[in-house]
């Protein structure tokens, strides 16, 4: 699938395409609804599938200072929307430039003179523009006077609810890894470089993948029952902490996987690491051998709740 700046033309046979267009950070049922119904259409009237999306998110831009709240990075939506069947990413910067477009000069200079679209699709509550200006139904007046199609998708709601990435957002800082994986309709992955660390796990029989939390959301700290999918399709099962090692100094947040039975070099290597149940918080330790202890139990329960999940 093709990846593609939203401050360009996009090539000739990409244009007259139907286009989802949202932040879609998480890729939820929501956001599936939405960029499914796109593609449905797509399809339907033979044009190409396009989903355009946002980065930096518009909340990073306006408030920089904000704690890390992404749920995904681009590169793990680029492969959910090529799974889901779109044709192209289209990835508008979020930059002062495009924060100081008005909702009109959005859609006469990106929608139609940059990607010719014939037809958008968007959530209920999707707003564009300048101050937020635009919203669906000022999407579709736009797009009968400029000659294309706009459809707006209800929320998709679940529990009684609607699925949303502040709710998914909510349920994994408290550990409630299920919800959030049942919003997503996957386990929440945090993906990156396996970095060098100070190997102390090595010591104690608990080599680990050290990978930075970066702009990701922080997860409620503490320790998970994990998966980690390495880049040649294996997948691993492990434990792995979140959080900032209060028994060692200095702190240091890190996401720290422990994969059983494997003892291969991941170094430089990126890997995602799923998570699947929340199993105990942090906690501070008298001495190496408690924490071994400790470990040896939480990778134990590990075990018995990855053995129950296909």
């Amino acid at each position: 699938m093709e990846r593609l700046e939203g401050s360009s033309a996009v090539p000739a046979q990409l244009r007259g395409g139907i286009v989802a267009l949202g932040n879609f950070d998480g890729f939820h049922l929501g956001h599936q609804a939405v960029v499914g119904r796109a593609i449905e259409r797509a399809r339907a009237e033979g044009r190409p599938a396009l989903v355009a999306t946002f980065d930096p998110h518009p909340v990073r831009f306006f408030r920089p200072d904000a704690a890390p709240f992404r749920l995904t990075t681009l590169e793990q939506r680029q492969r959910l929307f090529a799974a889901a069947g779109a044709d192209a990413m289209i990835v508008f910067h979020f930059d002062a430039a495009l924060a100081a477009l008005s909702a009109e000069a959005f859609v006469a200079e990106r929608l139609v003179g940059l990607i010719g679209a014939a037809g958008v699709v968007t959530g209920e509550d999707f707003t564009f523009g300048q101050g937020r200006s635009g919203n669906a139904e000022v999407l579709s007046r736009l797009a009968g006077q400029q000659g294309f199609s706009a459809e707006a998708v209800a929320p998709v709601r679940l529990g009684g609810e609607p699925v949303s990435s502040s709710r998914i957002r909510a349920a994994l800082q408290e550990g409630d890894c299920a919800t959030a994986a049942r919003l997503l309709t996957r386990p929440f992955r945090i993906e990156g470089p396996v970095q060098h660390g100070d190997k102390v796990g090595r010591t104690i029989g608990y080599p680990t993948a050290n990978i930075a939390l970066d702009r990701y959301l922080r997860p409620r700290y503490g320790i998970y029952a994990v998966r980690g999918l390495l880049p040649d399709g294996r997948v691993l099962d492990g434990a792995a902490n979140v959080g900032i090692r209060p028994t060692f100094d200095p702190p240091k947040e890190l996401l720290e996987a422990y994969f059983f039975d494997f003892d291969e070099d991941l170094y430089g290597r990126t890997i995602e690491v799923e998570f699947h149940a929340f199993l105990r918080p942090e906690a501070m330790f008298d001495s190496l051998d408690a924490l071994t202890a400790q470990m040896n139990a939480d990778c134990a329960e590990a075990r018995r709740i990855l053995s129950t999940v296909p």
